[in-house]
């Protein structure tokens, strides 16, 4: 498949009320619904298309109420049209998409000095300073 990255383009543009904000992520929520079997074909995922769906309804729902400001609201729009327009190209690889699917809920935090370790993480008590 080729990619053409002009295809998807868009000229940036920001919403000056609520109601155009509200349209706007309309139109992008159907662009990614519409798009679902392609992704799954696209990047030959391990799930169907109807959990690629789950996983935006989520999302969306997940900014519905916290976006107070429209300046917020700006910046989602611009970052949520590269992401799309990333996607289809092809710009990506399967790992990046499949991190969509990453749990949010943080684990629990690690005891012991392995587990520790494997996170990346160190007690700040074992810390000396020089």
């Amino acid at each position: 498949m080729t990619t053409i990255p002009s295809r998807l383009a868009k000229l940036t543009t920001t919403v000056g009320s609520w109601e155009e904000a509200r349209k706007a992520s309309i139109v992008a929520y159907r662009a990614w619904y519409r798009s679902a079997p392609d992704i799954v074909q696209l990047y030959a995922l391990n799930v169907s298309p109807s959990l690629v769906r789950l996983k935006f309804r989520q999302d969306f729902e997940r900014n519905r109420d916290t976006i107070t400001d429209l300046s917020v609201m700006n910046v989602m729009l611009l970052k949520n049209q590269q992401e799309y327009q990333e996607t289809m190209n092809a710009w990506k690889q399967e790992p990046h998409v499949m991190q969509w699917f990453k749990r949010y809920d943080d684990p629990a935090p690690p005891k012991t000095f392995l587990e520790k370790f494997y996170a990346s993480r160190d007690d700040p008590a074992q810390v000396s300073s020089f």
